[in-house]
């Protein structure tokens, strides 16, 4: 399993996936089903998702997939700003045009 934020036009989300690579082209199809063409991606770690959502980590992720899912954990920008530093956010990656 993978976390990461996403920055989109509208704000960042977290998401927690199944897909062996945040760069899937499958993961990038599924969000632009979503409206969300162009965003920048940071992967997270999984361990403090789930420190820091507890039960609603567990709640979202029950029903994953095993293999190439993805769930939205938080779409709050302003507390996903107050849980993550940019120290702990990885390296940044931009996707679309």
């Amino acid at each position: 399993m993978k976390a990461a934020i996403i920055f989109t036009g509208t704000g960042p989300i977290l998401i927690v996936t199944t897909y062996g690579t945040l760069q899937n082209q499958e993961i990038v199809t599924k969000l632009k089903a979503k409206g969300i063409r162009k965003f920048i991606l940071s992967e997270v770690s999984v361990d403090k998702c789930r420190q820091l959502y507890g039960n609603h980590f567990n709640l979202v992720t029950v029903d994953l997939a095993p293999v190439n899912d993805i769930r939205v954990l938080d779409y709050d920008g302003h507390h996903i700003f107050l849980n993550f530093s940019f120290e702990e956010m990885g390296e940044f990656v931009k996707v679309g045009k």
